[in-house]
């Protein structure tokens, strides 16, 4: 067991991001490329008539012959307009200002600008895409949510993972405690997917829309994340405590 476990050490320093950011780097890229990838097929399988997986999905969260009613007690339906907010423009920019907030307190000026662009840009490629793709809502069962905009990619799913998962990154990158930076990364990314599914849930988005919700805005999150190591490591920005 100690050959094993000084084996699992030398590896993790092997792959230790400050050791090796030449195999980091290239390996976000890859997952960048793949992710534009799965995005480009999601909204070439958009083109025409909503397909088997979109209406199954979006049947199987309605009662059986009561497309009006979604399945569950009433109050799923409550704690789904809750979590959908999270999307929301109102609820994004009270948490962007309180994390602007602390981050202020604690002088990271460059982590400050950076949320703003990855949020930011974040809104500007969801009504870009919107406005390109021009899809149009759900008809299949009754919406249980207000909406004014088009249906491809979902908004709130592209502007939760663009938003939820950069801060939670760069909120990680100023922790000293592992365990700490875990725990923020894991709250992002449930709080990115239950806004998704509650999109879903409340009748208001195909669940085509928001894959290529996720799939993008995870993309741009992780963009945003790789500009800031690399600002990092040209002394831009301040260095991880």
């Amino acid at each position: 067991m100690p050959m094993v476990r000084r084996f699992l050490l030398q590896l993790r320093g092997l792959l230790e991001p400050r050791r090796r950011p030449e195999f980091w780097s290239l390996l976000a890229v890859f997952v960048v490329v793949s992710g534009l990838w799965a995005f480009a097929e999601l909204a070439d399988e958009i083109r025409g008539e909503p397909g088997h997986f979109d209406r199954a999905i979006l049947l199987a969260m309605r009662t059986p012959g009561a497309p009006h009613a979604p399945i569950g007690p009433r109050w799923v339906e409550e704690v789904a307009r809750d979590f959908t907010s999270f999307g929301g423009d109102g609820v994004l920019t009270f948490i962007l200002l309180g994390a602007a907030g602390f981050l202020f307190l604690k002088r990271k000026y460059w982590t400050i600008l950076l949320l703003f662009a990855a949020t930011i840009g974040g809104g500007t490629l969801s009504t870009f895409l919107k406005l390109h793709y021009h899809r149009p809502r759900p008809d299949l069962v009754s919406p249980l949510a207000y909406t004014t905009s088009q249906s491809f990619p979902s908004g709130h799913a592209l502007l939760a993972a663009a938003t939820y998962l950069t801060l939670g990154a760069l909120l990680a990158r100023v922790q000293p405690n592992h365990a700490l930076r875990v725990y923020l990364m894991f709250l992002a990314i449930l709080l990115t997917f239950m806004v998704g599914v509650s999109r879903i849930y409340l009748g208001v988005h195909w669940p085509t829309d928001v894959l290529a919700g996720w799939t993008i805005g995870s993309v741009w999150a992780l963009i945003c994340s790789l500009v800031a190591y690399w600002l990092q490591r040209l002394g831009r920005m301040d260095r991880e405590e």
